[in-house]
């Protein structure tokens, strides 16, 4: 799939409206701030329709958004539609089904009885993205991205882990074998974003973010939608009966994608998920000023681990 030998380097300057090469940091921050608000809306979303319902919600209410966005920035852009082709669409279809699959598996760890240890291993996401990348990128990352990837990930092992869950051994395998599976798809999915753009080098980052969220949703919201139309098609009436949530699911969910996409664009796939993790903290901030909740021992120790990666991740530029 991949055209050539993909180094882990930054894209070539285009001649239209670049972006500059620490952009991708800012759209990251920006895509998990987005990716927050949209956790919030599909959680409620859950409690109504069911999860695989409230997941479809995320795809097919943000198409409209991924369709303006496109056409936006195909019109701003001054250049005619990118000439896409069949290696691009096999690495969208790739990061969209694996996206799928993920879903699919961390449902299956939360169905164990020990699931917050699923949860918790789904975390090595950004591990298995490193690992990915190299096999079919042929990206390395540096000494110093390796080190704040691995700081990163244990710290989130660490806020993913409460006392009282992490004692009991009972269903721990299965959940265990799910949540590294589900881990392993959010990284394929990742990486099969990052191909997708490194195989179109003549597009803007900002045009690749918008096209490849649009064509990802499309044939997210033909899989899903069609399974649960056969199903469990209560739940999609659901969500037509909730729109005003199921449109800000939609709405955040494809402008924390877009941001994802145009992230990975410019920089390689697991520095933009280790940033990422950001979400961690924006996540605490809500929990605290919702349910005033405080931090135990531990997760003060995996927010510090998770800061020290974040700084690291950003300090390589």
């Amino acid at each position: 799939m991949a055209h050539g030998v993909l180094r882990y380097a930054r894209r070539p300057t285009m001649d239209i409206p670049a972006l500059p090469a620490w952009a991708w940091i800012p759209i990251t921050l920006a895509a998990a701030l987005a990716q927050t608000v949209r956790n919030a809306a599909q959680r409620s979303l859950v409690g109504q329709a069911g999860t695989l319902a409230a997941t479809l919600a995320r795809f097919l209410y943000g198409l409209p958004f991924a369709l303006a966005f496109v056409a936006v920035a195909q019109q701003l852009s001054g250049r005619p539609v990118p000439s896409f082709h069949t290696g691009y669409f096999g690495w969208v279809a790739m990061g969209a089904v694996a996206q799928l699959l993920a879903t699919a598996c961390l449902l299956k760890a939360m169905q164990q009885r020990n699931f917050i240890v699923g949860v918790a291993f789904s975390k090595t996401e950004v591990l298995q993205v490193a690992l990915f990348s190299t096999l079919f990128l042929h990206e390395v990352p540096t000494w110093l991205a390796a080190l704040a990837m691995l700081l990163a990930t244990l710290g989130v092992v660490l806020l993913s882990l409460p006392a009282r869950a992490a004692a009991s051994g009972a269903g721990g395998s299965q959940a265990v074998l799910y949540g590294v599976a589900s881990g392993a798809c959010f990284a394929l999915s990742a990486v099969g974003f990052r191909g997708a753009a490194l195989s179109m080098t003549d597009v803007a980052p900002w045009l690749l973010g918008g096209w490849g969220v649009l064509w990802a949703q499309l044939l997210q919201s033909l899989l899903l939608g069609s399974w649960l139309a056969a199903r469990d098609p209560a739940a999609l009436a659901t969500t037509a009966r909730v729109w005003r949530v199921s449109i800000l699911a939609g709405a955040m969910g494809a402008l924390a994608s877009t941001g994802w996409f145009t992230a990975m664009a410019i920089q390689p796939a697991a520095d933009v998920r280790t940033l990422g993790l950001v979400e961690v903290f924006f996540s605490l901030l809500v929990s605290r000023r919702i349910f005033r909740e405080k931090l135990r021992a531990g997760e003060r120790w995996g927010l510090a681990l998770v800061l020290l990666g974040l700084v690291g991740i950003c300090l390589q530029l």
